[in-house]
């Protein structure tokens, strides 16, 4: 666990650990909240955060909609610590 941790600040785009629970959850929560149906592809990706005012880690949500400009929704959280709450707050609620 402490080299994972080691490795993860010796470099912050390494691959983290997979939550697929936990994102299958969160695209559920998105996909209820933003009324979307099956042709729109949601993903959720945890990135390192450059920003001054954010932590570390933060969690990246797509919305994809055919012919449309990607929707980013940003929650300042791993995606281990995203709530139904995170999303609403964070935009997930609108069409």
């Amino acid at each position: 666990m402490e080299t994972q941790k080691m490795n993860r600040l010796a470099n912050p785009f390494a691959p983290r650990r997979a939550l697929p629970e936990k994102a299958r959850q969160i695209k559920a929560w998105v996909r209820e909240l933003c009324n979307l149906d099956d042709a729109v592809v949601v993903s959720i990706t945890e990135l390192a955060c450059r920003d001054q005012d954010c932590p570390d880690i933060e969690t990246v949500i797509g919305i994809m909609r055919p012919g449309e400009k990607i929707e980013m929704i940003r929650i300042h959280k791993e995606i281990a610590e995203v709530m139904r709450e995170d999303v609403i707050g964070a935009g997930g609620n609108s069409n």
